[in-house]
């Protein structure tokens, strides 16, 4: 039996501010964590634009540094 403990919460920066998040999220998970809508949602993580295919498959590390862009309608 291992004894290595499996983190139940990293800290990631989110557009500037530290936040403590589940482990093991996809930045799609992330997003919903967070009550926002991917389809209204820009993610730059660690200086890189993700494409919307990808935030399924992309988990999100300790450490990361996450830029969310809303996109705001009105007229």
């Amino acid at each position: 039996m291992s004894d290595t403990l499996v983190a139940e919460e990293i800290t990631v920066r989110v557009n500037g501010d530290e936040r403590a998040i589940p482990a093991g999220l996809t930045v799609d998970r992330l997003l919903e964590h967070l009550s926002l809508n991917p389809r209204m949602v820009v993610v730059e993580r660690n200086c890189e634009i993700l494409r919307r295919e990808s935030l399924a498959e992309t988990v999100v590390h300790e450490g990361d540094s996450l830029e969310l862009v809303h996109f705001v309608g009105g007229g």
